[in-house]
């Protein structure tokens, strides 16, 4: 029998050899750095603008704040195949591109119709980077993706320290909250220019049919291990994030917000040079430890009403604990877990999980702080119990995701 092969095309050279990974993971944290300072400088500003400045009311708040988070983590479930097929960098290039458009439209919105569409822009943006980020990482060797991803989360929260006081100081030269999104448009447009220094694959990607996101996200949900865990960490974003949405909401002042940000993001960062070392970030009781922190920074709030500002500086601790601890270990376990070719899909799935707790929580939460402070109280106690449901969920022997020993065996690692 007559075997013809075919002359293989001519395709670029192969990168040289990065044993440290140190190629990708100096520009994806400078991406990380800009992009999170323009992002946190409007969100921390965002619900005093939206309640103040336009005068909506709570639950409306919610509704827009909900819309951008929901979406965005929905889009995830697709989008996370479509990072694997077109590949990160270029997913990253286009990201910062429709993020930018997003707060252009956010800083000239004046009608809930036009927040709306805000949010959408700002929602397809953030879908789009989340795992073109997360996947140009989890391409680190193990030995360097530990350490890697502690700089990349230590950049966004260090980005969270600079980013509320920068927001404050555009706002306070009488310009409007529209220089303040024009800037943050400004640091995606240079995240987006970063990326093109992240070094190609080398590996020409297929265009992205509907077959095959499909094919991505079906295999995710074959895995029911991964499954398992995703849904049992899905209250991890609202654990995140509903902190900079309450904490103006009980009364407390712009001023004293920002400082309550800013320690909150100190500690999460400090505490990433700990969760790197030894990959401690793969055992259990980190991730165990952080959602209890949680769960205590809420019961803390739960009982504040805007005016005692000691208490409130402890609950920011404990959830800076909680977010440095949560987030690299969720991560560390997705990279051990996800092939290679699949880790978009299964971010993407993990993520989506997240969000859709993430949104109906901001619904609901946002409705019983519109009914008073006992609403609110119990709004914020309700978080707390979630974050302790997760981290009971952690200490039972369930599927192999919560035993660090065979959290890698769908890589090999």
């Amino acid at each position: 029998m007559t075997v013809s092969v075919r002359a293989p095309a001519v395709s670029p050279p192969a990168p040289p050899a990065d044993p440290s990974g140190r190629r990708v993971i100096v520009p994806v944290v400078a991406i990380q750095l800009a992009a999170s300072l323009g992002f946190f400088a409007v969100m921390a500003h965002l619900v005093a603008h939206l309640r103040h400045d336009l005068g909506l009311l709570a639950g409306t708040v919610g509704l827009v704040l909900g819309v951008r988070v929901g979406l965005q983590f929905a889009l995830l479930l697709p989008v996370g195949a479509v990072t694997d097929l077109l590949g990160a960098r270029r997913t990253g290039v286009i990201s910062c591109a429709v993020r930018a458009v997003g707060f252009v439209m956010l800083g000239s919105a004046g009608s809930v119709g036009a927040l709306l569409g805000a949010a959408v822009a700002l929602a397809v943006g953030g879908a789009l980077y989340n795992p073109a980020g997360h996947s140009l990482l989890a391409s680190v060797g193990p030995a360097a993706r530990s350490g890697g991803f502690a700089a990349y989360v230590a950049a966004q929260h260090l980005a969270t320290v600079a980013g509320p006081p920068m927001g404050l100081l555009l706002l306070g030269t009488g310009s409007g909250f529209a220089l303040l999104t024009g800037t943050a448009a400004a640091l995606w447009v240079v995240a987006g220019f970063l990326f093109l220094f992240v070094p190609r694959s080398g590996e020409k990607k297929a265009p992205a049919r509907p077959r095959d996101v499909l094919a991505g996200v079906r295999a995710v949900l074959g895995d029911r291990v991964f499954l398992y865990f995703a849904l049992l960490t899905a209250p991890t974003t609202l654990l995140a994030t509903h902190i900079m949405t309450a904490v103006p909401l009980l009364g407390f002042r712009p001023a004293v917000a920002t400082l309550c940000f800013s320690l909150l993001a100190m500690v999460a960062a400090a505490v990433q040079p700990f969760v790197a070392v030894r990959c401690r970030g793969e055992r259990p009781w980190v991730l165990r430890a952080g959602l209890l922190c949680a769960a205590a920074g809420f019961f803390v709030l739960a009982a504040l009403d805007g005016t005692q500002q000691g208490p409130l500086m402890v609950a920011a601790v404990l959830n800076g604990a909680a977010n440095g601890l949560v987030q690299p270990s969720v991560f560390q376990r997705t990279a051990r877990r996800a092939p290679p070719e699949r880790f978009g899909s299964y971010y993407g799935v993990l993520a989506f999980c997240a969000g859709m707790f993430s949104f109906a929580g901001d619904l609901v939460i946002g409705r019983l702080f519109d009914l008073g402070p006992a609403g609110a109280a119990w709004a914020l106690t309700g978080v707390g119990a979630c974050a302790l449901l997760a981290a009971a969920g952690t200490a039972g022997r369930g599927p192999g995701m919560m035993a660090g020993s065979v959290a890698g065996t769908a890589r090999g690692e």
